[in-house]
């Protein structure tokens, strides 16, 4: 019976893994000294091949854009071993392109603070609306999320509405993101987290995106959206 059990599990694993798509891994890769750049991660195994890739990107906050060559792509020439999550496709990546961060000042060790984490499942396919605090600097956000376009065949997009209100009562607005960049297949946006650097008042807004395959089964990925206060 317990033999039977295990199999039955294994089956059910495996099941998921071939029909239900497959969920990125995000992983904060640090800032600058200066706050000015920040890097990030994505890791995973491909439903159905089961082999792994890995994504490194490095961010210029100022411009909300990528660095010149900040974008790097790897996917591995054979499947994962039982038990492994794809993880060493990102060292990999990392390793092979250890003057990216040093070119830029990054830091590993130097993460950004959480202001905000998302435990909520589920599409968002309209406003997202998440609030949340800055205690070293006595201030408090509302960021409006607002996705457009979802099952259009020109792809959908989305922009952030960001209000800060400061110790004093007095507000700021910002617009973060770029609504004229419409993305293919992308089915709902989330806001996950929001990250702060260190020092000097950067602000990255760090989005799952969910991505509708031709076989029915839902991808997971992620993006970022930066801000310079």
């Amino acid at each position: 019976m317990n033999k039977q059990l295990v199999l039955l599990a294994v089956l059910i694993l495996l099941g998921g893994a071939l029909w239900g798509g497959d969920t990125a891994v995000f992983v904060d890769l640090g800032f600058s000294a200066d706050g000015r750049t920040y890097m990030f991660g994505q890791y995973g195994v491909r439903s159905g091949t089961l082999v792994p890739w890995a994504e490194l990107y490095a961010v210029d906050v100022s411009s909300n854009s990528y660095v010149p060559g900040g974008k790097i792509s790897y996917v591995h020439d054979s499947p994962v071993s039982a038990g492994h999550d794809g993880s060493g496709a990102l060292y990999r990546v990392i390793t092979r392109n250890a003057a990216l961060p040093d070119r830029h000042n990054v830091s590993y060790l130097r993460q950004g603070q959480i202001l905000y984490v998302s435990m909520e499942n589920g599409a968002s396919h309209g406003e997202d609306a998440v609030e949340f605090r800055d205690f070293e600097k006595a201030a408090s956000f509302r960021a409006v999320l607002t996705g457009s376009g979802y099952g259009h065949g020109d792809g959908s997009s989305f922009f952030i509405s960001l209000e800060r209100v400061n110790r004093d009562g007095s507000t700021r607005t910002y617009t973060v993101g770029n609504a004229g960049i419409r993305r293919s297949g992308v089915i709902s946006y989330r806001i996950r987290r929001v990250l702060a650097a260190p020092r000097n008042g950067s602000l990255i807004f760090v989005i799952e995106m969910k991505k509708q395959n031709s076989d029915g089964s839902t991808d997971i990925r992620y993006m970022v959206e930066a801000l310079r206060l």
